[in-house]
């Protein structure tokens, strides 16, 4: 019974992980697909192939790239923005969609630099991520201050916290690497151990 309960806790541990990266790849491209899909379907009927519109959701998104490089539709592009950025509550939904996208695919991204903080009143660390080192354009008193997001365990939630910027120590940790051992509750420290000495061997 040991070795069978054995055996079956190792099927879990090999089989799960590989089902639910799989089902969550599938649902993404079922919703990627789906954004022109649900367009392009009825005009092929039975002759729709999945990821036609995937593909097709692709090229429109290279192909507005590129446009928005261009003198004429440049400037139309730009006036679009300019006029999303006026609309009550539009704007306000507008920006943080465009500096989330930005901090993740822009030239400044968000997210680079680990930085270990100490909790208040403690000895404790906690690992965040700086987003934003220029708080003065936001409220100058916090010139001196810089903007930390700290992921919660198990989620992506997190807290964003203003910080002293000589209160928070750089380390040299790769942002993949750090986001893992907070999600998993820094069980991924202990796996990159266990792969080091099986390596060794």
């Amino acid at each position: 019974m040991k070795s069978l309960l054995k055996n079956f806790i190792n099927g879990i541990l090999t089989i799960v992980p590989i089902i639910l990266v799989v089902y969550v790849i599938y649902k993404t491209f079922m919703f990627l697909d789906s954004l022109l899909g649900n367009v392009l379907k009825p005009h092929f009927q039975d002759s729709y192939i999945p990821g036609i519109g995937l593909l097709t959701t692709l090229i429109l998104i290279t192909i507005l790239g590129w446009l928005s490089t261009r003198f004429i539709t440049g400037s139309i592009i730009k006036l679009i923005d300019r006029l999303l950025e006026k609309i009550p509550f539009v704007k306000t939904v507008y920006s943080v969609i465009k500096d989330t996208v930005h901090s993740f695919l822009g030239d400044k991204k968000s997210f680079s630099k680990v930085a270990l903080v100490t909790v208040p009143g403690t000895k404790m660390k906690s690992l965040g991520f700086i987003t934003t080192e220029n708080l003065e354009s936001f409220y100058e008193p916090l010139s001196e201050h810089v903007a930390v997001y700290i992921p919660q365990t198990f989620q992506v939630a997190g807290f964003t916290f203003l910080i002293p910027r000589n209160e928070i120590e750089i380390i040299d940790v790769k942002p993949e690497d750090a986001m893992k051992f907070i999600l998993s509750g820094g069980m991924t420290s202990k796996n990159a151990e266990n792969t080091k000495s099986e390596n060794s061997r």
